[in-house]
């Protein structure tokens, strides 16, 4: 494991002496860009691991992306090695569907500390709702990024996520209604508290999401990936891209529904990605909008 190879990886080629928050955004989205949000190894028989080594060599060598606990556990890891204050926080992840937060901490995420000011770094959340900057951890402040307005609210030590999206033109009417659409303009993403957690609070999670039939994860193949104007997300057969700001306070969001003998070639040609085992989509209904 080094860190030149996972520059390598990530196109990175900035400072590596620097610990300012220039830096560390543009490593963040050096990472955004490069690794995909994704779960597909449940859906194609791979088992899901915490262990450091093992994210390391999925990601940086096999060119594969993950979900939070690896792409985090990964980013927190590179930042470390880099001289930044990093920790790990938990986060209860909010379900549109049944308007209420998990009861289970399934979100890991990376809390940097540069000059005394604290910041979020999530690399792990993935579709519209994936920051694209570090956020400073401060309350009630609107905080711009390209993907829409997000800001944290906090409340009695507990501190809440939430992002602001524009209007969507959907050119594609077939898919004005899809369940994967955000229907709200002010989204809940998800809360959380300030105290420092380490990757084995997630052992039982990381069995959990990839086992039990009520978790999203099982439920659904997901693969999404941050560009330079938008995403890229394949959730199941669905192919959506979207732009953001295309015009004026809108956001493009263009829909295609996939053959199976196209999921294989998209996943190479959208997202940089070779599946060594086979993949079976799926795409059950409710609980994840884009």
């Amino acid at each position: 494991m080094n860190l030149e190879e996972y520059f390598a990886r990530t196109g990175y080629k900035g400072s590596t002496e620097k610990q300012d928050l220039e830096t560390l955004t543009d490593i963040f989205q050096h990472h955004i860009r490069a690794v995909p949000f994704e779960n597909l190894s449940i859906h194609c028989g791979e088992k899901i691991t915490l262990e450091l080594e093992h994210v390391y060599n999925k990601i940086v060598r096999r060119k594969r992306g993950g979900w939070c606990m690896e792409n985090n556990q990964l980013l927190g890891w590179v930042l470390k090695g880099l001289g930044y204050d990093t920790s790990f926080l938990g986060a209860y992840v909010f379900n549109p569907h049944q308007n209420a937060y998990a009861t289970i901490m399934t979100h890991l995420v990376v809390k940097v500390v540069i000059d005394g000011k604290a910041y979020v770094v999530d690399g792990g959340f993935g579709v519209s709702y994936q920051m694209w900057q570090p956020m400073e951890l401060v309350s009630g402040k609107d905080q711009p990024q390209a993907p829409g307005v997000f800001r944290f609210t906090e409340k009695n030590g507990v501190w809440y996520l939430e992002k602001m999206r524009r209007k969507q033109y959907i050119p594609n009417q077939s898919f004005s209604n899809s369940d994967l659409l955000e229907k709200k303009e002010c989204r809940k993403v998800y809360m959380f508290s300030l105290e420092p957690r380490t990757v084995e609070d997630f052992r039982f999670q990381c069995t959990y999401l990839q086992t039990s039939p009520d978790s999203l994860f099982t439920k659904k193949s997901i693969c999404t990936l941050q560009t330079t104007d938008g995403f890229r997300a394949l959730i199941g057969w669905t192919l959506t891209e979207t732009t953001y700001n295309y015009k004026e306070n809108m956001d493009l969001v263009e829909f295609v529904t996939l053959e199976d003998e196209e999921v294989e070639k998209t996943l190479k040609e959208k997202f940089n990605i070779t599946l060594e085992r086979k993949l079976v989509p799926i795409n059950v209904k409710g609980s994840y909008t884009i």
